[in-house]
């Protein structure tokens, strides 16, 4: 190949065998190895971080099938151009029904633009294979989706990422006439991201930069021309659901070194600091509670502070709000009270408030029992007169349990006191 070509493309696989990382769906009877072998290849979308081998797949599922092959990117194609295909297959002859469509990041076609897909993929005018970066579950149509097997392909480890640039530095032609050698790993990995397309060209612009002779590749030699990192974060797809449900799941579990961990890649993706705000205040009611109401003053502080000072000192604040819900007790009582309550009502419907518990703004209603016998609780001893407060058929029903900290422990024996054995307390 073209040595102008990014080194990436003159190693792209030419075989299933040199597809590395993904043995689950390539491997010896692995399903689409299985599939090219019997011939019945069957309509997928191709789900995978950038860089793992999808379009690379599709491309060689494509060729090895022997099919006619048409292919479109959602960014620049639209509805008229994939009509355009679907005439196209048609006319393929002897080949009519049996052509493959590629769609590279499907995920951003509209949906009209998937929906003009559907009649050809069911009627099998076409063999769909779609590459996505973003969950299918979100980004494509469930009458798409049902009418496609969806392929997870996993993300590449250090060493099979090792093993491609060793590959390289072996087989491609430039690479071995410049005498490159890798002695230092960690900063060539952190800057492809897991994404062998990137680790591959870094590669050839570290050794591509070096004078004439023998070429090291060093962790100084790797930051002194790749000076930002590479982040997977992307704030509108998966990545951002993925680190946000680690967040609030590392303050769950008072782990305030992994949620600070995962703030920071929010931080660094480029996150809206109030959209993570937002999630604290969510969190400092239903993971904390009453164990420590004081949790949600903080976060809704928190969030008026981050209002108000915007990036870059938000990350402050943020911070100093994510260490204290992660570092303060929990309790999720008053959510599943709330919870077991609405299910109640789901099940059994609205029972009528009891009369005492009315008001009575006129006369008719005074009438007809509204507000008597309530009694009012501050005039009761210890400011609670233990009347009746649920519907009739409900008494003595539970549904808030104190939570196992010291703080909802004092309260169920407050609540003990008060109704003396009634809702179990």
């Amino acid at each position: 190949m073209d040595e102008r070509a990014p080194l990436a493309e003159r190693m792209r696989p030419t075989s299933l065998d040199d597809v590395v990382g993904q043995p689950h769906l390539v491997g010896p009877e692995a399903v689409l190895r299985r599939a090219l072998e019997s011939g019945h290849l069957p309509s997928m979308i191709l789900w995978g971080p950038p860089g793992v081998g999808k379009t690379t797949l599709a491309r060689l599922l494509a060729e090895k099938s022997g099919r006619p092959f048409h292919a479109l990117s959602a960014i620049h194609s639209g509805v008229k151009d994939v009509r355009a295909v679907l005439e196209s297959a048609k006319r393929d002859g002897m080949f009519a029904g049996r052509a493959v469509l590629f769609i590279d990041e499907i995920h951003r076609f509209s949906k009209s633009q998937q929906d003009s897909l559907l009649g050809a993929v069911e009627a099998g005018t076409v063999t769909l294979l779609g590459a996505t970066t973003e969950n299918p579950s979100f980004e494509v149509i469930p009458a798409l989706r049902s009418r496609c097997q969806v392929y997870v392909l996993k993300p590449l480890d250090a060493e099979t990422l090792k093993a491609l640039a060793a590959r390289a530095l072996r087989d491609d032609a430039a690479m071995a006439r410049w005498e490159v050698e890798v002695v230092e790993w960690e900063a060539l990995l952190r800057a492809s991201g897991g994404d062998a397309r990137r680790l591959l060209n870094t590669l050839e612009l570290v050794a591509g930069g070096m004078p004439e002779g023998a070429r090291r590749v060093t962790n100084a030699a790797v930051e002194a021309r790749i000076h930002h990192p590479h982040s997977a974060y992307d704030k509108g797809g998966e990545q951002h659901y993925d680190v946000v449900s680690a967040f609030i799941k590392s303050i769950r579990a008072s782990d305030p070194n992994a949620a600070v961990y995962y703030l920071a890649r929010m931080v660094e993706g480029g996150e809206d600091p109030k959209f993570i705000a937002r999630r604290l205040l969510i969190a400092a009611s239903e993971d904390i509670g009453n164990a420590n109401p004081t949790a949600l003053v903080l976060a809704n502080n928190t969030f008026q502070a981050v209002e108000r000072i915007g990036w870059p000192e938000a990350r402050i604040v943020l911070a100093q709000c994510t260490v204290y819900l992660a570092t303060s007790p929990k309790s999720n009582a008053s959510y599943v009270a709330l919870g077991k309550a609405q299910a109640w009502v789901k099940e059994h419907g609205e029972a009528p408030v009891p009369l005492a518990l009315r008001n009575a703004p006129t006369g008719l209603m005074k009438d007809l029992g509204y507000g008597e016998g309530y009694r009012y609780d501050h005039d009761a001893p210890g400011q609670a007169s233990g009347q009746e407060c649920m519907p009739q058929g409900m008494e003595g029903h539970a549904f808030y349990t104190p939570g196992n900290n010291s703080r909802e422990q004092a309260t169920r024996e407050w609540l003990r006191a008060i109704w003396k054995g009634k809702y179990g307390y």
